[in-house]
């Protein structure tokens, strides 16, 4: 009884806060990844994605695909930025990002605009925030207008 006591507590014991600075920086990248795609500035997408980026939508059964999801490389949505997919005028951007968890060098951020829900889980290295994996959702035509 006692151990189960104590591992409760032990658990209940709430993480550190993230530093004023992880949480900027944190913020800082998600910022990256979507003003970059709004201002069509690969170079700034690119830095905030980790090389082996695994992002993600869910496309659901599809003929070749159980459970099918549209998957995308780092390359392939840098290229998207270059190619200008999202380029947006300044006037017209309406954006958000939300930390919504910071464990040590783990993060979980949701960020949003009239297109799109993206969920990141982000890393640290070092000093530096990167955007890991990502999982989006397309919101419907209508939503987006």
């Amino acid at each position: 009884m006692l151990t189960t006591l104590l591992t409760l507590a032990a658990a209940a014991t709430p993480a550190p806060a993230a530093s004023p600075a992880d949480l900027a920086a944190i913020e800082a990248t998600c910022f990256d990844y979507v003003d970059g795609q709004l201002e069509g500035d690969p170079e700034r997408v690119k830095r905030a994605l980790h090389p082996d980026l695994a992002k993600r939508r869910v496309i659901g059964d599809t003929p070749d695909e159980r459970l099918g999801l549209q998957r995308m490389s780092r390359e392939e949505l840098v290229d998207l930025t270059r190619r200008g997919a999202l380029r947006t005028p300044k006037a017209e951007w309406n954006r958000s990002c939300r930390i919504l968890d910071v464990a040590g060098n783990a993060a979980a951020v949701r960020v949003e605009t009239p297109w799109f829900v993206d969920y990141f889980h982000m890393g640290k290295f070092g000093e530096r925030w990167v955007i890991v994996n990502a999982m989006w959702h397309m919101k419907p035509r209508a939503a987006a207008q």
